[in-house]
């Protein structure tokens, strides 16, 4: 038999989540997320991003900004310049306790299925 919390506990993972899915939910997003990787620990600013994109810059902010606001990218300011670089662990844990959290009820319905079957 399914707990009921634990899918009171697996709806509330669910909904931490949804601001990374609805992030990487776009190419564009992802795209970026991949060129800030590539571009290593420090990071890469706007211009370099849009030498990279066919987006205009005004685009590739706004895509920056649905990042950030998710909590993938952080913006470190150098001078007068700021570079974008990955904040992704908090994100990738979450996503890694929605995953285990949904394996567990899997698992007991799957138990069900064999209690049933005999």
């Amino acid at each position: 038999m399914i707990d009921k919390n634990e899918i009171k506990k697996t709806l509330k993972t669910f909904n931490s989540c949804v601001p990374f899915f609805i992030a990487m939910s776009d190419e564009y997003r992802q795209k970026l997320i991949m060129d800030i990787v590539s571009a290593g620990s420090q990071g890469i600013n706007v211009s370099n991003l849009s030498a990279k994109s066919k987006l205009s810059r005004p685009a590739i902010s706004h895509h920056l900004k649905v990042l950030r606001d998710a909590g993938l990218i952080k913006p470190n300011k150098i001078g007068t310049q700021i570079f974008y670089q990955l904040d992704l662990k908090d994100n990738f844990k979450v996503v890694s306790d929605l995953i285990k959290s949904m394996e567990i009820l899997l698992d007991k319905i799957d138990e069900t299925k064999t209690i049933d079957a005999k």
